[in-house]
């Protein structure tokens, strides 16, 4: 969990609002939690229709938005004026723009909680706006979390839910959706809509439940591949061959490409220890295993040619001199390409 989302809501849940937020960057769940909780809870529901005002960056100018800003409560303690993608905002990355609203953060108005949602970027520090706006609001820079963030990310959210899950099961979690967090929490909350509080979430439970192949997924499959048991790798490949519609050819090849552009980046590490690799490749001890092993089962070169195979196969399922291969006859030759 971000450390600067986690003091902002603490803030917020203490109801202790700022005067100005301003929320960026590539992580777009803490903006969107943060945003949200203040929207849900900055005003009570009878004083909403005159105080809360909900913007779009690309239909308001920073003039009008300002304005707004400004305006006295209407028999309410505050308003709250949120700016959704506020990053559309067009005047905000001009120079004119820009001294408007710090002329505005240097002396905001008391009773208006202002809140910015920049999303997919952050301000340029370069910039006078970008270099200030820090210390002139409440905020941060939300970063994607790193993979070996995750399975403490998800074991904390379930907890905050009121329920537990095996470290093993928040591993398979973590490995299956990525670092897309709010993608992430929907696929958990899917988990949690089945489950019995105080029980433990378990590794089954999470296949089941957020549409990892019963019989065989992925993870087996790369698995397969870094052990070089052929047999069960061409096995699972057969098996997804035969069930492309529950197992799309595009999500395996990417997961593949993830994990051998990672062991190619670690092959001239002169300490392949798991600590070394949790460090240099920012992975789980849980994942670090995996490459290892993989590390040891195949050269600099044939990480190299798997990288090139896993390309040729992306192109292929995307339309590109694939002829009249199916998905699954792609998928079958890149793990015989691969294992040979």
């Amino acid at each position: 969990m971000d450390s600067a989302a986690q003091a902002i809501m603490a803030d917020l849940k203490n109801k202790k609002f700022a005067p100005v937020y301003f929320l960026q960057g590539e992580e777009t769940y803490y903006i969107d939690w943060i945003a949200q909780f203040i929207e849900d809870n900055a005003l009570p529901p009878a004083d909403r229709s005159f105080n809360q005002t909900v913007l779009y960056g690309r239909d308001v100018s920073m003039n009008d938005l300002l304005a707004t800003a400004r305006r006295f409560p209407m028999m309410a303690e505050r308003q709250v004026v949120i700016v959704r993608e506020a990053q559309d905002m067009a005047d905000l990355h001009k120079e004119a723009g820009g001294k408007q609203l710090l002329s505005y953060l240097t002396a905001p108005v008391p009773t208006t909680v202002l809140v910015f949602c920049y999303k997919h970027k952050t301000l340029d520090k370069r910039r006078e706006l970008g270099d200030k706006i820090a210390r002139l609001t409440t905020g941060g820079r939300f970063r994607k979390p790193y993979d070996n963030q995750l399975p403490e990310f998800i074991s904390n959210y379930v907890a905050q839910q009121g329920f537990r899950i095996e470290d093993q099961a928040a591993h398979t979690l973590a490995e299956y959706v990525g670092n897309d967090l709010t993608r992430l929490v929907n696929e958990i909350d899917k988990v949690l809509i089945s489950s019995q509080p105080g029980a433990a979430i378990t590794v089954q439970e999470v296949i089941a439940r957020v549409g990892i192949s019963r019989e065989y997924n992925i993870f087996e499959l790369q698995k397969a591949i870094i052990s070089r048991n052929s047999f069960t790798a061409h096995k699972i490949a057969h098996y997804f061959a035969a069930n492309s519609k529950k197992n799309p050819a595009i999500p395996q090849v990417a997961l593949l490409y993830s994990f051998f552009s990672k062991c190619l980046q670690a092959v001239g590490l002169p300490d392949k220890s798991e600590k070394a690799l949790v460090s240099h490749l920012k992975i789980s001890p849980y994942a670090s295993r995996d490459y290892g092993a993989a590390l040891r089962n195949y050269s600099a070169l044939q990480i190299m040619n798997i990288i090139g195979e896993l390309k040729r196969a992306d192109l292929k399922l995307k339309g590109v001199d694939a002829g009249n291969q199916t998905e699954g006859q792609i998928v079958r030759e890149l793990v015989a390409q691969i294992l040979r």
